[in-house]
């Protein structure tokens, strides 16, 4: 588990650098300034929870239930989250914006919001 959370919080943090300079050059003149803004937010979600990622498998033993559960939920947010903005933006810059991935924005919000309400229970109850 801790292998598997360093990998991808590597990979992640690795295509956010990527993803980064492609918009920042290659982008910049294909999408609209909205359009530009929403892939750089999933560029900065995937980034911090990447970090997050990493920070945690190094310090967190990921034995228990609680912990692996907070992995995943941010492994899963981050794939949820960010690749759906990538996903709704290039769709809508080619005219042919994907409307069925519209809910999966949010729905990838919620595991990242549920990562970081487990990671503070998990703090809450170290403290008590």
């Amino acid at each position: 588990m801790v292998l598997l959370a360093q990998f991808l919080g590597a990979l992640y943090g690795l295509m956010a650098v990527i993803f980064g300079a492609f918009g920042a050059h290659a982008l910049k003149n294909r999408f609209s300034d909205s359009q530009l803004k929403s892939f750089e937010t999933g560029i900065r979600y995937q980034m911090y929870h990447a970090i997050l990622l990493l920070v945690l498998s190094f310090n967190l033993n990921l034995e228990t239930s609680l912990e692996r559960y907070i992995i995943y939920s941010f492994i899963i947010g981050i794939f949820l989250f960010s690749f759906s903005i990538y996903a709704l933006t290039f769709s809508a810059s080619k005219g042919k914006k994907l409307r069925f991935l519209g809910p999966i924005t949010p729905i990838g919000g919620i595991f990242l919001v549920a990562g970081w309400a487990m990671l503070l229970y998990y703090f809450v109850q170290n403290l008590l």
